[in-house]
């Protein structure tokens, strides 16, 4: 048996293991066409998800990322008239 731990395959990761592991949790499949189970996917986001924590990736560049919008700001299209985007209309008549 191998005296490979969770821990240690994360620190011995290379950038390109680490975009082939988010690329196959993305598609669902190994990047010779088989699926991932979905402990092998669980698995495999945890090791992204380990990299990404361990080696300061970028919050925007990390998996799952979902850029920060406020409500009342107008980089958000709060100036956009309900008209403008739609919410004058009724959808149920053509």
């Amino acid at each position: 048996m191998s005296d490979m731990t969770f821990d240690k395959m994360i620190s011995q990761m290379t950038p390109a293991i680490y975009e082939s592991l988010k690329q196959s949790v993305a598609l669902r499949k190994w990047p010779d066409g088989r699926r991932l189970t979905p402990e092998q996917t669980e698995l495999c986001l945890e090791a992204v998800m380990r990299f990404e924590a361990e080696n300061n990736v970028p919050e925007d560049q990390r998996v799952g990322y979902l850029e920060h919008r406020t409500c009342g700001a107008a980089a958000s299209g709060a100036d956009v008239s309900p008209e403008m985007a739609g919410l004058g209309q009724d959808v149920g008549r053509g």
